[in-house]
C-alpha cells in the first residue's frame, strides 16, 4: 500500500469519539495508576459478579448524521394542527433570541442547581425575575422558583393548605371547574394522606381546611371569587386560585380577591407545548406562608463585602434534609423553563404582555360574537380566552370539520365544542373555526371586551426597571450573555457533582426539541396526529425495558422525585389489590435523600435501617426491622450503588429478606451510571424503579430541571402504573407521557451510543471515578470502599479531618471556584464530606486538572496545620476571590497569585465569580424574594448606587424615561 496506512478510527463513532471523554491511550494511563491490567479486570474488581447480568446490550449505534435523519422520519409521523383545545395549553411564539440564547444556548441548559449561588448568579438573577413576574401578576407577595406543572402545584397547594389552615376539617373542596387532569392529579395525591376530596360547584366553607378554584375556569367562566374566600377565611380554610398569568394581565389577580395561595402554568409565556411539557407550574402565596411553601424560593442575600448576592433561601425546608418529616419531595423543578418565561415577560414587558392578553381576549370576542349572530349558544357571558357552543348532535360533525381544516377543538360532554383562543390566533384561524361551523361570512372584529368592569385589573405589575428595558434585540441579547456569564456550567468546566451525574448532553441530542413537528403539539390532541411521539415512546420503553429488566414502564412522571413517588403508589395499590394493609417502607441511611419524603406522601410510615462501618446495609438490622414489620410490611428503598459510592454484596440477601415477608423492593435509579449495561435491577431482586432521564441519560439539568423520572416495573405491577390524567384519579402528572419533549433526547442518546456503546460509558464512568479516588487517597479519605477496595462511579471524600484546623467543607467548596471548578456535592450523603463523580464523559485532562485543584488546596490545609499561616488569614477562608479581590489594595498573608490563579485554573479563560461567599443566615433573616425596589440599581448582582428617585415605587409613568435595570441605558 506504500504510505497509505489504513486506520480503525472511526469519526462517526459517537459513543466513544464524542460522548465518552478518555482516549483508549488515556484509559490505558489511567489503569496503571488504578492498578488494574484491562478494564475488564477493573470491572470485575468493582461489580460483584452475583449481580452481573448475562445478556449484552446489542442493538447498534446511529452516527449523528443517520440519527438526524431518524428524527426527521419521525417527526414526519407527527401532525402539526392549530390546537384550540386550551385546558391549561396553549399556543405561543417564543421569541427567536430566547430560543436561540436560552433553550439552545449550553450556558443555560448544561448549568446545576444554584446550590452553590457564587457560581450561580446569573440563573438566579433570571429566577429571581420569574419570581417576581409571578408575585405581580398573582397579586401575592411571595412566589417560588417553579414547580413541574399545573396540576403537581395544585396538589402541592392541598397539602401546604392543610398544613397552614386553622381549620382543622378533613376534607378539601375541589371545584368542578378546575382542569380535569389537576382534578385527577390533586385526588392521587389526596388518597394516601387521607384527604377527603369533595367536587362540586358549591363549597360549604365549615366542612373544608381549604378549596381550590380555577379562575378563569377551564371552560371559560370568569368571575369574582372574592365572596367565597371570604367564608372560607371566615371558617378558617384556605383558598387557592389556579389561574393563567396572560389573563392576570388584564384580569384582576387572585390577591386582590384575598386568596392565599395561587398556583398555575407559565406555559404559554413563550414555553412550546411539546406534547406536554416540560412547563414550569408557579406557586405564590401570602407572606406568613412562605415558610410552608414547597419547592426553590431564590432570595436576596449580601457576600463578604457587603454586596448584593442571590441565593436559594429558606433551604430547611428541602426535602434532602427533612427526609421523613418533609411535606413535599419536590427535587427536580423546572428552572430552565422559568428562565424561558422570565425573559419573555423581560422581552415583552407589561405593556406588551397586556397587548398581547388583550388581542387573545378580542379575538375570542370576535369568534363569540360572529358565533351568537349565526344563533349558536356560546357560553359563558364572562371569559378571557375559552368558551363553549352547545351543538347537540352535531359535535362530532364540527370537531372533524374543524380537524379537516388543520383545528383542533375540545369535546366538551356530549353536545359542546371548546375553544379556547391563543396567542398565535389570527383572522386566518378565526375564518376556518367558523368555517367548521358552517359560517362563511367574514367575523367583525370586536370592539368591547366580555370581561366585566369590576373584574377587568386595576393595579400595576411588572414595575420593576429590570421588565422596562430597551427591548432591541442588541440589548436583550447582551442581558442574557451577561448573566450566563456570570455562572458557571458544563459548557466552561467539569462539574463533579456526586449523584447528579452531570454528564454530556450532546448538541444533536437537543436539536429535535425545538422542531415545530415536536413542539407545537397539544398534549391532548388525537392520538393520531402524534403517531411520531408514539413510536419514540414504543421503542424508548422497549429499550428501557432491556437496559433494566423490567417488563413494562410508565413515562409519565417528571422528575426523578415524582418516579419515586409514582413507583410507591404504584406498589401501594397492588397490595391493596391483595386485600392487604400494608403501611411500613423500610429506608437505609445510605438511600438518596429524596426516598423518605417520597415514602411519607404515599402514606407510608418511615422505618430507618443502619449502615454498617463499610457503607453496606446492615443486614441484621436490616432482618431486624423487616420480621417486626411482618405483613405490614409495604416497601424497602434502595439506592444501588448506594449513595455511599459502592457496589453492596448484600443486595440480593435484602431483596430475600423483603419478598420472603411479603414487601415489595423500590431500587432507585438515583444511580444507574454505574449499572447500565452490566446490572439489569429488575434481574436482581427489584420490583420497581424509576430512572433518572436527567442524570443516566443525558437530558440536560437545566439549573435545576427539567427532569424526568418513568418508573419501570415487573408484570405484576404494571396494572398498577400511573393512570391517564384524562381518565381519573392515579395520574401523577398533568400530560399523559409527562414532559414528552424532552424524551426526544434520551432516545436520541440511547440510539447514537447503542447496546455496546452505552455499556462502555458504564465501564468508564467506573474507571472515571476510581482514578480520581486512587489518585487523592493519600491527601484526603476515601470513606467507602467496596470490599476489594473499588468505588462504583462516585467517591466520598471525608473533610471532617480538617475541622481541627479550622478548615470547613465550605472553605473547600468554595476554593474550588477559584480553580474554576463546580464544588462536588457537598455534605450528603454524610456530613463534612464531599462527594465527586466525574462521569464518562469527561477527559482525561480536566480529570487531572479537578485532581491538580484538590492537591493544591491539601496543600493549602497542611499550611494551616503547621502554622504557617491561619485559617482566618488563608486563602481557604476568603474564597471565592473575585476581580475586585484582585485589583484591591492587597494586604493578606498570601501573594494575589495565589488567591487568585491557583493550580488548575485557566489564566486566559479563568473564570471569575460575580460576587464573594455569600452571607445564607443574612439572607433566611432578610428575606426578600422578588426583585428588590429601592436599593440601588443593580448591575452584576451587586449595589451600584442609590435608586433614583422614581424607581422606589416603581416605575414612572408613561412619557419619563430613565435608566435601565442592568444597562445603564435609556429606556421608555
Amino acid at each position: 500500500m506504500g504510505k497509505w496506512t489504513p486506520t480503525d478510527y472511526d469519526p462517526d463513532d459517537f459513543a466513544n469519539r464524542r460522548h465518552i471523554g478518555p482516549s483508549p491511550a488515556e484509559m490505558a494511563a489511567m489503569l496503571k495508576v488504578v492498578g488494574a491490567e484491562t478494564l475488564d479486570e477493573l470491572i470485575g474488581q468493582t461489580v460483584p459478579a452475583s449481580i452481573r447480568q448475562a445478556e449484552a446490550l446489542d442493538w447498534p449505534a446511529l452516527s449523528e448524521a443517520a440519527l438526524l435523519q431518524r428524527m426527521r422520519e419521525v417527526a414526519a409521523r407527527n401532525r402539526v394542527m392549530t390546537s384550540l383545545i386550551g385546558q391549561g395549553y396553549y399556543g405561543t411564539v417564543t421569541p427567536p433570541a430566547i430560543q436561540r440564547n436560552i433553550l439552545e444556548n449550553p450556558a443555560w441548559y448544561t448549568a446545576y442547581t444554584p446550590y452553590q449561588p457564587e457560581i450561580a448568579q446569573g440563573r438566579l438573577e433570571a429566577l429571581l425575575n420569574f419570581q417576581t413576574m409571578v408575585a405581580d401578576l398573582t397579586g401575592l407577595p411571595v412566589a417560588n422558583a417553579s414547580l413541574l406543572d399545573e396540576a403537581t402545584a395544585a396538589a402541592e397547594a392541598m397539602a401546604m393548605a392543610q398544613r397552614v389552615a386553622k381549620s382543622k376539617a378533613p376534607a378539601f373542596f375541589v371545584s368542578e371547574n378546575l382542569h380535569p387532569q389537576t382534578i385527577a392529579v390533586i385526588e392521587t395525591r389526596a388518597a394516601p394522606l387521607g384527604i377527603e376530596v369533595v367536587r362540586g360547584t358549591e363549597c360549604d366553607p365549615s366542612a373544608v381546611f381549604g378549596a381550590i378554584f380555577q379562575y378563569p375556569g377551564t371552560f371559560g367562566e370568569v368571575r369574582d371569587y372574592t365572596a367565597e374566600i371570604a367564608a372560607l377565611h371566615a371558617a378558617g380554610a384556605v383558598a387557592i386560585m389556579a389561574t393563567d398569568l396572560l389573563a392576570l394581565c388584564v384580569l384582576k389577580e387572585p390577591g386582590a380577591m384575598g386568596a392565599d395561595i395561587a398556583v398555575g402554568s407559565a406555559q404559554r409565556f413563550g414555553v412550546p407545548m411539546g406534547y406536554g411539557g416540560p412547563h414550569a407550574g408557579f406557586m405564590a402565596c401570602r407572606d406568613e406562608m412562605k415558610r410552608a411553601m414547597p419547592g426553590r424560593i431564590v432570595g436576596v442575600s449580601i457576600d463578604a463585602k457587603g454586596n448584593r448576592a442571590y441565593r436559594l433561601s429558606l433551604q430547611t425546608r428541602e426535602q434532602h434534609i427533612r427526609r421523613e418529616k418533609a411535606t413535599s419531595n419536590v427535587c427536580t423543578a423546572q428552572a430552565l423553563l422559568a428562565v424561558m418565561a422570565s425573559f419573555y415577560a423581560v422581552f415583552h414587558g407589561p405593556v406588551g404582555l397586556r397587548a398581547i392578553a388583550q388581542r387573545v381576549h378580542l379575538n375570542a370576542a370576535t369568534l363569540a360574537e360572529a358565533l351568537r349572530a349565526a344563533g349558536a349558544e356560546v357560553q359563558p357571558e364572562a371569559f378571557f380566552d375559552t368558551i363553549t357552543v352547545r351543538v347537540g348532535v352535531g359535535q362530532a360533525g364540527i370537531l372533524a370539520a374543524a380537524r379537516h381544516r388543520g383545528i383542533n377543538l375540545r369535546q366538551v360532554g356530549r353536545d359542546r365544542v371548546g375553544i379556547s383562543v391563543d396567542e398565535t390566533t389570527d383572522a386566518g384561524v378565526i375564518a376556518r373555526v367558523l368555517d367548521a361551523f358552517g359560517i362563511t361570512d367574514p367575523a367583525r372584529p370586536a370592539a368591547t371586551p366580555a370581561i366585566p368592569e369590576a373584574l377587568i385589573r386595576e393595579s400595576d405589575y411588572l414595575t420593576h426597571p429590570v421588565f422596562h428595558m430597551n427591548r432591541a434585540e442588541s440589548e436583550m441579547m447582551r442581558y442574557m450573555r451577561r448573566l450566563s456569564d456570570r455562572d458557571l456550567a458544563l459548557d466552561r468546566a467539569m462539574i463533579p457533582l456526586g449523584s447528579c451525574t452531570m454528564k454530556l448532553n450532546a448538541a444533536a441530542e437537543m436539536m429535535p426539541i425545538t422542531w415545530p413537528e415536536f413542539g407545537a403539539l397539544h398534549p391532548f390532541a388525537p392520538e393520531d396526529q402524534a403517531a411520531g411521539y408514539h413510536e419514540v415512546f414504543a421503542d424508548l420503553t422497549e429499550k428501557l425495558c432491556a437496559i433494566t429488566g423490567y417488563d413494562a414502564f410508565s413515562l409519565q412522571p417528571n422528575s426523578g422525585a415524582q418516579g419515586e413517588y409514582a413507583g410507591l403508589l404504584t406498589i401501594a395499590a397492588y397490595h391493596k389489590s391483595r386485600g392487604e394493609d400494608r403501611d411500613i417502607c423500610l429506608i437505609p441511611v445510605s438511600a438518596h435523600g429524596t426516598n423518605p419524603a417520597s415514602a411519607q406522601m404515599a402514606g407510608m410510615k418511615v422505618v430507618v435501617v443502619k449502615s454498617a462501618p463499610n457503607g453496606d446495609i446492615d443486614l441484621e438490622d436490616f432482618a431486624a426491622h423487616a420480621a417486626k414489620a411482618g405483613d405490614r410490611l409495604s416497601a424497602v428503598m434502595i439506592t444501588y450503588p448506594s449513595t455511599h459510592g459502592v457496589f453492596e454484596d448484600t443486595l440480593r440477601e435484602v431483596c430475600r429478606i423483603t419478598h420472603d415477608h411479603g414487601g415489595q423492593v423500590y431500587i432507585d435509579g438515583a444511580n444507574m451510571n454505574a449499572l447500565v449495561g452490566l446490572v439489569r435491577p429488575g434481574e436482581i431482586g427489584g420490583d420497581v424503579s424509576h430512572l433518572n432521564l436527567h442524570k443516566t441519560f443525558a437530558i440536560p439539568h437545566g439549573g435545576g430541571g427539567p427532569g424526568m423520572g418513568p418508573i419501570g416495573v415487573k408484570a405484576h405491577l404494571a396494572p398498577f402504573l400511573p393512570a391517564d390524567p384524562r381518565t381519573g384519579s392515579g395520574a401523577v402528572s398533568a400530560a399523559p407521557w409527562g414532559s414528552a419533549s424532552i424524551l426526544l433526547i434520551s432516545w436520541a442518546y440511547i440510539l447514537m451510543m447503542g447496546g455496546a456503546g452505552l455499556t462502555q460509558a458504564t465501564r468508564v464512568a467506573i474507571l472515571n471515578a476510581n482514578y480520581v479516588a486512587s489518585r487523592l487517597a493519600g491527601a484526603y479519605p476515601v470513606l467507602f470502599m467496596g470490599n476489594r477496595g473499588r468505588v462504583a462511579h462516585e467517591c466520598i471524600l471525608d473533610t471532617r479531618p480538617f475541622q481541627e484546623h479550622g478548615v470547613t467543607v465550605d472553605d473547600i467548596a468554595k476554593r474550588l471556584i477559584d480553580n474554576g471548578f463546580h464544588a462536588p456535592t457537598m455534605s450528603w450523603p454524610v456530613a463534612g464530606t464531599l462527594m465527586v463523580e466525574p462521569t464518562e464523559s469527561e477527559t482525561k485532562a480536566e480529570i487531572d486538572r479537578l485532581v491538580t485543584a484538590f492537591l493544591a488546596i491539601r496543600d493549602e490545609i497542611t499550611e494551616i496545620a503547621e502554622g504557617r499561616i491561619g485559617a482566618e488569614a488563608s486563602p481557604l477562608r476568603h474564597a471565592p476571590h473575585t476581580v475586585e479581590d484582585l485589583v484591591a489594595d492587597w494586604d493578606r498573608a498570601y501573594s494575589r497569585e495565589q488567591g487568585c490563579f491557583p493550580p488548575g485554573a485557566f489564566r486566559v479563560d479563568k473564570y471569575w465569580p460575580p460576587v464573594g461567599r455569600v452571607d445564607n443566615a443574612y439572607g433566611d433573616r432578610n428575606l426578600v424574594c422578588t426583585c428588590p425596589p429601592g436599593r440601588g440599581l443593580c448591575r452584576g448582582g451587586r449595589v451600584m448606587r442609590p435608586a433614583p428617585p422614581m424607581f422606589r415605587r416603581g416605575f414612572p409613568a408613561a412619557g419619563g424615561r430613565a435608566e435601565s435595570f442592568e444597562t445603564g441605558l435609556a429606556a421608555p
